[in-house]
């Protein structure tokens, strides 16, 4: 009787201490996963010692779920993420090196599909680099006026490589959507630069020098019109002329001095004395 009492005493502390350690050993082995709002998290299994590794087929979406330790959390976005791109001296089809900002949109439509067929890196790996060809590809097919100044070159890019993306995007399997992408403006070389403001001062400039002698030629013929309707001699215009310009002179005060002599008729205008 004693001794099973004593197996009895023994037994029970047994169970406190496993009571007592449980926590602490399921904490150890174990781990939460817990998403973000807009976020999914796809577990992957790597087994200790036995069991079979690889994506579970269900993501996390929301609240939380424990885990063993062993189990990679993978966090993956599924709201629409934007991606920059710099895109350093890509060729114009005359041969100028441009520079572009380009940004594309993305939003990925399965995350456990993503992670287990394309990795973490699916971006970097497999958009990226796809992004950066096609946009070259186009670039070359546009002189650099075309690209820099005729707004029409870029939009004509951004339709090429768009629909480019999303034939990749459908033949490859990714479980992505395109949104949005857009090559931006272009930015050539410092030198490049400065050769359009020179080539665009000269424009200017010619520009100014034919209107000015277009308001002079549009001035004669106003005033040949009205000498004609006047019935007035070429002489007698300038005549009128004259006296218009005499007037002008003088202005409103009536201070000059004719003189009246063979030569006709000449002003002398009075000069205000320093004193």
């Amino acid at each position: 009787m004693e001794g099973k009492m004593d197996n009895l005493f023994f037994f029970s502390l047994f169970l406190t201490v496993i009571a007592i350690l449980s926590p602490v050993v399921f904490c150890s082995v174990t781990t939460k996963a817990n998403p973000d709002a807009g976020f999914e998290v796809v577990l992957v299994d790597k087994p200790f010692f036995f069991g079979k590794g690889g994506v579970q087929p269900e993501p996390v979406k929301t609240g939380s779920e424990w885990t063993w330790r062993s189990t990679n959390h993978i966090h993956v976005d599924m709201r629409p993420v934007q991606f920059k791109i710099h895109l350093d001296g890509f060729m114009s089809k005359d041969g100028v090196p441009l520079d572009f900002d380009a940004v594309v949109r993305l939003r990925v439509t399965d995350s456990v599909s993503l992670i287990s067929k394309f990795g973490e890196g699916w971006y970097e790996n497999n958009v990226e680099n796809e992004v950066i060809n096609r946009v070259r590809n186009a670039v070359r097919k546009h002189k650099m006026n075309e690209i820099t100044i005729n707004t029409t070159a870029i939009g004509a890019i951004d339709e090429e490589v768009t629909n480019g993306l999303v034939s990749y995007i459908k033949e490859t399997e990714l479980p992505i959507e395109l949104i949005h992408f857009t090559v931006g403006k272009a930015n050539p070389p410092v030198s490049i630069k400065y050769q359009i403001f020179v080539t665009a001062s000269q424009q200017w400039r010619t520009l100014t020098e034919y209107q000015g002698k277009e308001a002079e030629t549009s001035s004669a013929e106003a005033d040949n019109a009205f000498r004609n309707a006047m019935n007035m001699s070429p002489e007698q215009f300038i005549a009128l002329e004259y006296i218009e310009a005499i007037r002008e002179v003088c202005g409103s005060g009536g201070n000059c001095t004719f003189l009246i002599g063979e030569n006709g008729v000449s002003p002398v205008i009075p000069t205000a004395t320093a004193k």
